[in-house]
């Protein structure tokens, strides 16, 4: 869909929704901290368009668990974050039915007791947020076994630097390979000097100065 599979349309769809039900739950009480009528209402709004994100994001989670490949351990870890899941959507469903019938002639205990909901089910949307992390960060759900493969070798293998080559002492073999002859050095007279005293002049070439 749109180019996403079911496991990536769940990963995109999750975030939204879990951040509205958390500010729900966060500006309830600010509401009640402070007595503002604008908290309360900010509250009620994203309670209502988190709770209908998180249905979203539950149907996709279910879609994405039938197309990722997984084992014994994955499955455990994808059916508890399932039930927390459906445990959250829950809450929250609840209360969101319950404000939107109730929302203008709630008292105080009765406002008291949908905060209390609304922090539980908090507290139960960051647990499956984390059995979602496990998902993915300790068992690479979702991920397809050949793109796994394939990264794996290549971390096994550093970042495909290749090996480095022309380096180091032990590069070029034997010590006294390849290294240049020392170049006479200007104004060295040794090499012409024993040149010149080897020389013989043939019989009968007058005599001269060196």
């Amino acid at each position: 869909m749109f180019g996403y599979d079911w496991p990536r349309l769940h990963a995109a769809l999750n975030d939204l929704p879990a951040a509205l039900l958390l500010v729900a739950a966060l500006f309830e009480l600010l509401a009640l901290a402070t007595r503002k009528e604008s908290f309360r209402q900010v509250s009620f709004w994203t309670l209502i368009v988190g709770a209908i994100g998180g249905v979203a994001a539950v149907l996709s989670g279910l879609q994405a668990e039938e197309s990722i490949a997984h084992g014994d351990a994955v499955h455990r870890v994808m059916e508890t974050h399932e039930l927390l899941a459906f445990i959250t959507l829950g809450i929250f469903g609840v209360l969101a039915a319950w404000r939107i019938w109730r929302e203008r002639r709630m008292g105080a205990t009765e406002r008291a007791l949908a905060l209390a909901l609304a922090l539980g089910g908090a507290g139960v949307l960051i647990a499956t947020a984390a059995y979602g992390g496990r998902l993915v960060f300790d068992h690479a759900a979702g991920i397809p076994t050949e793109v796994l493969t394939s990264e794996t070798e290549q971390r096994t293998e550093g970042h495909g630097h290749a090996p480095d080559e022309g380096h180091g002492d032990g590069d070029h073999g034997d010590g006294d390979q390849g290294e240049p002859a020392a170049a006479p050095m200007a104004g060295d007279s040794a090499a012409p000097a024993a040149a010149a005293s080897d020389h013989v002049d043939p019989p009968g070439t007058p005599p001269h100065d060196h």
